[in-house]
């Protein structure tokens, strides 16, 4: 059986091969000690042989861990290039990037259609997302950009067939539903204007509405949206209530239907209602939903929380730029961020974000450095370009009154941001995470980011440093926004020091994360410095050489090992975020203007609107 299956394996008759050898003809007329041990561990070598041999496309040094064989990796012999060679043009790199694309999603619906998302490694489907098919929503806006009109047409047909049926047991999660499902099908509605997927939007919209009926009105966590069951839960996480608005604004701006907006808005009021004198004026991570109150007196930028702060700067810009109150929240959020959360290495100048702290005094840190925190560059460029970060009466907002209601340490750090321009620190802020973001990929043998990094102890806070470079008359560059030169591990796997490289990995593997790209490109568009494209362009063949299959692409197990190892896993995001992202990076064409168009937290534009006068009555905008 074991023979066999290695038969099966290899694609060569290992008994027939070694029965053409004198070997065996020696030991058939030997006895039992030899025909038992000395038969068996001959067979053993020659299997080491073949298999080292073998031209059937396998490569010895890969390898895999989940179901399958290693003949599904396509991968270079080398790890990566750093920097990469530049691409004969960037046109070119755009079609490049649009045929990854494409080889990942053929594979999708050829293999795992209608399912949620394909197995690379088994070459097999999983339904980890309510079954609906979550890579096909995802994916409708990505292949309109593409201008990939059959695709999207094969897909609208799975599309039509979709009636978000769940069995009684189950229920779907509210945030992560909303933003992929919903956004996916408006962003394509706004790109395609096909009625058919505004009415799937609005179907799922109402199923999924029954979360809203709490004490607080803050939304449960999930819902089953055949019989209206919501889950128990007593608290929430600020991500799970505040991530759903702009795609709620919009679906009632499409649809006319108000009770999407008022459902959305509701949420906000609470929020801009809450006691959060003692925390800089930040929301903090856990919400009770009897008492639509917070919970606890942690701050976070990563899980948990980060889109629900990317919400109040992107919520303004999609309705025209009319909300102040959402201005105020980003101001307060931004400006605890940049004087308490952001972090400085002291030799690479690595300038980075903790992922959460505590409450004054206290005010522990902690020097967690998560991938998912890299849309923040991205987030803090879009502010310096949508709001008038040194004029900021021009649109009814006094800064300094945003600390009026904070303690003696909150007032605090308004006062020390009055030595500067605002537009300059968010700007410094963003280039110096960009910069660290990026080095977390070039500093590794894949070319691919950890999921998180533990940072040097050693870390000092940014912004106290940026003081103290004041105090010294402002020489030379703000600490942090220098490139930083990579220090990359040798492909042997031996680790490079942890004082040179001032972080060790937490958490290893690279799941085809988009939240670097993402700001990459929003850097790129919005300052036109071209090291961000060529920072993409890095990341963009790192994937193609440490993640590519035959079938799709797969997650990688380790990014600090060459050759890399893969789960059995490609995650939604990498068609709606990653190669979306990278091809407007790329691309020369102005697709998706930032003036007039908003992405959600999964990267599905939407556009910018205003309200009429009768809307704004209908909903009790003021």
């Amino acid at each position: 059986m074991v023979l066999t299956h290695l038969q099966n394996l290899t694609g060569v008759d290992i008994l027939a091969v070694f029965k053409r050898t004198h070997a065996y003809d020696v030991f058939a007329n030997r006895g039992l000690l030899v025909r038992y041990v000395l038969l068996p561990t001959s067979l053993l070598l020659l299997l080491w042989t073949i298999l080292r041999s073998s031209t059937n496309g396998i490569p010895t040094r890969s390898r895999l861990f989940g179901p399958g064989t290693n003949q599904h990796v396509i991968y270079q012999d080398t790890p990566p290039l750093y920097p990469a060679r530049r691409p004969a043009s960037w046109k070119a790199a755009a079609e490049e990037v649009k045929d990854t694309f494409l080889h990942a999603w053929n594979a999708y619906e050829r293999i795992a259609v209608p399912h949620d998302e394909l197995r690379p490694v088994s070459r097999d489907h999983t339904d980890n997302f309510n079954g609906w098919g979550v890579t096909i929503h995802d994916s409708l806006d990505t292949m309109l950009l593409m201008n990939l009109t059959d695709t999207f047409e094969r897909a609208v047909e799975q599309v039509e067939k979709q009636d978000f049926w769940l069995h009684p047991n189950k229920r779907a999660p509210f945030f992560e539903t909303t933003i992929r499902h919903i956004g996916g099908l408006l962003s394509a509605y706004a790109l395609s204007g096909k009625p058919v997927l505004l009415e799937k939007a609005d179907l799922l919209a109402r199923k999924l509405s029954p979360v809203f009926e709490t004490e607080s009105g803050l939304p449960q966590f999930s819902v089953n949206p055949t019989t209206g069951n919501v889950s128990d839960r007593k608290t929430v996480c600020l991500a799970e209530i505040s991530s759903y608005q702009p795609e709620y604004t919009y679906l009632s701006k499409a649809t006319g239907n108000p009770i999407h907006f008022k459902n959305a808005d509701r949420v906000w009021r609470i929020l801009q209602k809450a006691d959060v004198s003692g925390l800089g004026g930040m929301l903090p991570t856990d919400w009770s939903l009897e008492k639509g109150a917070p919970n606890d007196d942690k701050l976070t930028i990563g899980a948990q929380g980060d889109s629900a702060h990317e919400y109040t700067l992107k919520q303004y810009i999609l309705t025209g730029k009319t909300d102040k109150r959402l201005v105020e929240m980003y101001l307060r959020m931004t400006t605890q961020m940049i004087t308490r959360m952001l972090w400085i290495t002291p030799k690479r100048r690595i300038l980075y974000p903790g992922a959460s702290i505590g409450i004054y005094p206290d005010d522990h840190r902690d020097r967690t450095f998560e991938h998912l925190a890299c849309f923040l560059p991205g987030l803090f460029i879009l502010g310096v370009e949508a709001l008038p970060l040194d004029d900021l009466g021009s649109i009814g907002i006094d800064f300094n009154s945003l600390s009026s209601d904070l303690n003696a340490e909150g007032k605090a750090a308004y006062q020390k941001l009055s030595n500067y321009k605002l537009s300059d620190l968010h700007r410094w802020a963003a280039e110096g995470m960009g910069e660290a973001c990026a080095v977390m990929y070039a500093d590794q043998p894949t070319g691919l980011a950890p999921d998180e990094a533990t940072m040097s102890s050693r870390s000092t806070r940014w912004f106290d440093e940026l003081e103290q470079w004041r105090e010294d008359g402002r020489k030379g560059s703000p600490p942090g926004i220098e490139k930083i030169k990579p220090t990359r591990q040798k492909p042997d796997g031996l680790k490079v020091a942890y004082e040179s490289r001032e972080y060790v990995i937490k958490r290893k593997g690279y799941e085809l994360r988009p939240e670097t790209i993402e700001s990459m490109f929003l850097l790129w568009r919005v300052t036109g410095q071209i090291r961000w494209r060529v920072h993409g362009w890095n990341m963009f063949r790192a994937i193609i050489n440490s993640a590519k299959m035959q079938e799709g692409f797969a997650s990688v197990f380790d990014v600090g090992v060459w050759p890399p190892s893969h789960t059995d896993s490609m995650p939604r995001t990498f068609f709606t975020l990653s190669l979306k992202y990278l091809y407007l990076m790329f691309n020369d064409d102005l697709l998706v203007p930032l003036d007039r168009w908003v992405f959600n937290t999964e990267a599905h534009p939407m556009p910018v609107f205003t309200w009429t006068e009768d809307e704004q009555a209908q909903l009790g905008i003021s």
